[in-house]
């Protein structure tokens, strides 16, 4: 007896206890969080290192906790570059990531390295849109359902189809040109909506209560028919769309899909500035919050990036040049990607490294492929490849007024919006009459077919004469461009190559500033907004 009645009063006393904590309704949430372009950043902003220490501090107090990403990852610094993504796999699978999937440049290292990749990350990647055309199979698996806190959640991949020409688009093809590699798109966006569907209605079939699109699809600068709000109008049965890819922070937009239903859209930034938090109610609701302060850090992770780091260091310390004053891919006052859709001192100083370094007539720069400022004081090996982190190689062709005016008008089509392939140039002014809608025509895969309607860049002076429209130029840049056909740019296939391949842009950059330049950057690239090669009238 005296047995039973300890045993029934520590009951009680379990009960009371029990009764007597503070009552959270947190202790039934799932916690989603989520980052996206984070571009080798393992370190800035708030850093993996204190992203671990969120997760791991959240599940310590009891909450069931996932952690996706919605890709571009492993470029955009040297880290990655050198190699070739590996090093950031090697974090993220420290930092234990649920949920991965490709952004365009997770392919920036070619196919091969894409599918090592893919197999290094103990997550793995999910797309439920690229396709192998060949085979007409999904080399990803689409999407995952994860059971936790008693629910089944399902996680649905997609990846932009402006993959084919945002990152190299020869990467896709095979050596005839051919496309042997796609993302379900087209000129309506239709297919890929109606793939995304047949993905949600299977994930909902195997038991999906919730279910989540992790997409690298954008808003701002994305073309609007793949962008994130027509994925949400064009489908049913999502309950959010996990975004990136157009680097914009917002913890909350709404759409309403084909049956009426708001749904979320989320996106955190780039490089780490802030973490996603989408909190799943035990109800059903979200609430979707973006996190910037967080105190504590896992110094398991530090260590590890630290050893990542010291590989290569000596190499990335070389001291380049120097330059009293930031050399500038963003307006300094909103930190907007100004390269994008207006005249920087960085653009006019890379597109004055490859005329002159390439010798040519002009040199053309797509904005894209200038990525973090440069800092006034000594310029390192690593300053340059944390500027230009794609490893591309120059080139340059022989081609008509005709096809430069193309692509300086394709260049500015999405203007005041960003624009990749928004043109940095050398040898060239022009303006741009943005009174004028664009009249750009794309082909299903978003590259240029033509002009159809009035020319929005006007006054184009080719060193100090008017653009003559029937006469050859010689044109410097990337071979990303001006071979591959980069960011749509295809106006420039059939034109005579002249050099490709010779030397790298990061190098061509180096060598202007050392021998063309004495190692100092001049007081003429000072003005962050660039030395009025490019006007515009709004």
């Amino acid at each position: 007896m005296a047995h039973y009645a300890r045993h029934t009063l520590f009951t009680l006393l379990v009960m009371l206890f029990t009764l007597c904590m503070p009552f959270t309704a947190l202790a039934e949430d799932i916690i989603i969080l989520h980052t996206n372009d984070i571009h080798c950043g393992i370190l800035d902003n708030i850093g993996f290192p204190r992203l671990s220490q969120y997760k791991k501090d959240l599940q310590k107090a009891g909450h069931k906790v996932l952690m996706v990403d919605a890709g571009d990852c492993v470029q955009g610094a040297p880290i990655g570059k050198l190699s070739k993504g590996e090093a950031v796999v090697r974090v993220m699978n420290a930092v234990k990531y649920d949920f991965l999937i490709p952004g365009n440049h997770e392919f920036d290292y070619g196919m091969d390295q894409f599918f090592k990749l893919a197999k290094l990350q103990k997550s793995k990647y999910h797309s439920c849109n690229f396709i192998d055309l060949r085979t007409n199979t999904l080399p990803l698996a689409p999407s995952k359902i994860i059971k936790i806190g008693g629910k089944k959640l399902g996680f649905i991949g997609v990846t932009t189809p402006q993959t084919l020409n945002t990152s190299t688009p020869k990467f896709f093809q095979d050596e005839k040109g051919n496309y042997i590699y796609g993302f379900f798109e087209d000129e309506t966006g239709e297919k890929l909506y109606a793939q995304i569907q047949r993905t949600i209605d299977q994930v909902r079939k195997d038991g999906a209560e919730h279910v989540f699109i992790v997409g690298h699809l954008g808003m701002d600068g994305s073309i609007p028919r793949w962008a994130s709000p027509a994925i949400a109008r064009n489908t049913r049965g999502l309950d959010a769309i996990i975004d990136g890819h157009s680097h914009e922070q917002y913890a909350a937009r709404y759409e309403k899909d084909l049956d009426g239903k708001e749904i979320l859209i989320t996106q955190t930034g780039t490089k780490v500035q802030t973490v996603g938090k989408l909190v799943l109610k035990d109800d059903g609701s979200l609430v979707s919050t973006l996190e910037t302060d967080l105190k504590n850090s896992d110094k398991k992770i530090e260590k590890l990036i630290e050893k990542e780091n010291k590989k290569y260091e000596p190499l990335l310390k070389q001291p380049v040049g120097e330059t009293a004053f930031d050399i500038r891919s963003d307006n300094p006052v909103d930190k907007v990607r100004r390269v994008r859709n207006g005249e920087t001192n960085m653009g006019d100083l890379v597109a004055d490294a490859f005329k002159n370094v390439l010798d040519t007539d002009v040199a053309i720069v797509n904005g894209g492929s200038l990525r973090n400022n440069i800092k006034a004081g000594v310029i390192t090996y690593a300053s340059l490849l944390e500027a230009f982190p794609f490893g591309n190689m120059c080139a340059a062709v022989e081609c008509s007024g005709q096809v430069l005016l193309d692509a300086l008008e394709f260049g500015a089509s999405n203007y005041p919006e960003e624009r990749g392939n928004f043109m940095q140039v050398s040898g060239i002014t022009y303006t741009i009459d943005s009174r004028i809608p664009s009249s750009v025509q794309l082909d299903a895969k978003g590259n240029f077919v033509k002009v159809d309607g009035e020319y929005r860049v006007k006054n184009v002076m080719v060193n100090g004469k008017p653009l003559d429209l029937k006469a050859n130029y010689t044109v410097g840049g990337s071979n990303y461009v001006l071979k591959n056909g980069g960011d749509g740019n295809v106006m420039f296939k059939g034109c005579k190559l002249l050099q490709d391949g010779q030397i790298s842009d990061v190098d061509a950059i180096m060598e202007y500033i050392q021998n063309h330049l004495n190692a100092k950057i001049p007081a003429e690239y000072e003005a962050w907004d660039g030395q009025k090669r490019i006007t515009i009238i709004k």
